[in-house]
């Protein structure tokens, strides 16, 4: 009954934790930076909806725990000027304190501190994870074969240490996959080591399909195996290099997503994050902190596309003010929030139905009308 109910509780609470942080991590940057340059902080609220608690600090901000996790806000004081018109709303602002009162760097500051925030936090994770357990690394090492796969045919078993293919030395599966993904159908030699012998296995190099494109295709599974651990400053340097590699393959896949060479469906929202964070926190605590390092990169990220109600976007509605020397038009600004909204929303709608896909509801749907 009580590992039941674990199991039950187990996908929310990693949910609620892992986005709460990450919430948390990126609106203190906005926060911090705000603070920093001379900017009075209204509100800072981590989630939406109903307020379960609210207090205020020394200097007036008001913080609040919201009852819908899904994010979280700061709002600087006169974040949204009001008109000139507007008397009563202009007289309760705090002269040198308000948010539209200062230079153009200033503002971009405290909007771009938010993913720099998720950045640092995610090179954090990783240099602790990388100073307690090592950093990880691909081996060659085979951890299982495909049944009928390339692999199962040419006689490689799970153990096999794979040494060179085609004559290329390969050193750890990124090498393997290099080798294999450009020659569907092509005859090889593999060499290999099994129980401290060397071995040379002919294989014929299996096809499969991606996206339309053939590609080739083994059959086997890789493992990552722990390195040995890293001091302070070699592990920094480490996770800084991870966070990059991170961030240049997010940004390639979602580009191969949009031109249409990967398939949008993998493409998951809130639901698949929740899946996620159950199935993680099932395996440790290092593997949810290492989650938790891919989502604040992937919150870095996606804050800095240049779309209105995005940080990225309100970064270069401050660009185009540098350029011009005053800002856009009122109107103009609110039409491409408008916009930026919508765009959000149909990306929100869109991911859902994938998480919804992935979960089997409509196969079910379709199963019970049927």
């Amino acid at each position: 009954m009580i590992d039941h109910l674990v199991e039950t509780l187990r996908t929310p609470l990693a949910f609620v934790v892992v986005l709460g942080v990450l919430v948390f991590i990126h609106e203190m940057g906005h926060y911090l930076a705000a603070r920093l340059v001379g900017v009075h902080v209204d509100v800072f609220s981590i989630g939406f909806g109903p307020v379960l608690r609210r207090w205020h600090d020394r200097v007036g901000t008001e913080w609040r725990l919201c009852a819908l996790p899904l994010g979280g806000y700061v709002k600087p004081h006169g974040f949204e000027e009001p008109d000139e018109s507007d008397v009563e709303s202009r007289a309760g602002l705090r002269p040198g304190q308000t948010f539209h009162d200062k230079p153009v760097w200033a503002r971009a500051v405290v909007i771009l501190a938010g993913p720099a925030f998720n950045f640092a936090f995610a090179v954090l994770l990783f240099s602790a994870l990388y100073m307690a357990a090592g950093k990880p690394v691909s081996s060659t090492r085979v951890e299982s074969v495909t049944a009928d796969s390339a692999a199962a045919s040419a006689g490689i078993l799970p153990g096999d240490r794979l040494r060179s293919i085609g004559g290329v030395r390969v050193d750890d599966f990124d090498d393997i996959m290099a080798q294999v993904a450009p020659a569907p159908g092509r005859h090889t030699q593999v060499v290999l080591e099994r129980d401290g012998h060397t071995l040379s296995v002919p294989v014929t190099i299996g096809r499969a399909v991606s996206d339309g494109t053939p590609i080739g295709r083994l059959g086997i599974g890789g493992v990552v195996e722990p390195g040995p651990r890293l001091g302070p400053l070699a592990a920094v340097s480490a996770a800084c290099g991870e966070t990059w590699t991170v961030s240049v393959q997010t940004l390639r896949a979602l580009w191969q997503m949009v031109t249409g060479y990967a398939s949008p469906r993998a493409l998951q929202g809130p639901l698949g994050i929740a899946r996620l964070s159950g199935q993680v926190a099932k395996l440790g605590v290092a593997s949810v902190l290492s989650f938790m390092a891919l989502l604040s990169i992937n919150l870095g990220l996606i804050n800095l596309f240049p779309v209105p109600v995005l940080d990225g976007g309100r970064l270069v509605f401050y660009a185009i003010e540098a350029v011009r020397g005053r800002a856009l038009p009122r109107a103009a600004r609110e039409a491409s929030l408008g916009v930026g909204m919508l765009l959000i929303g149909a990306l929100f709608v869109f991911s859902t139905v994938n998480d919804l896909t992935n979960i089997g509801l409509f196969r079910w749907l379709a199963h019970s009308a049927g």
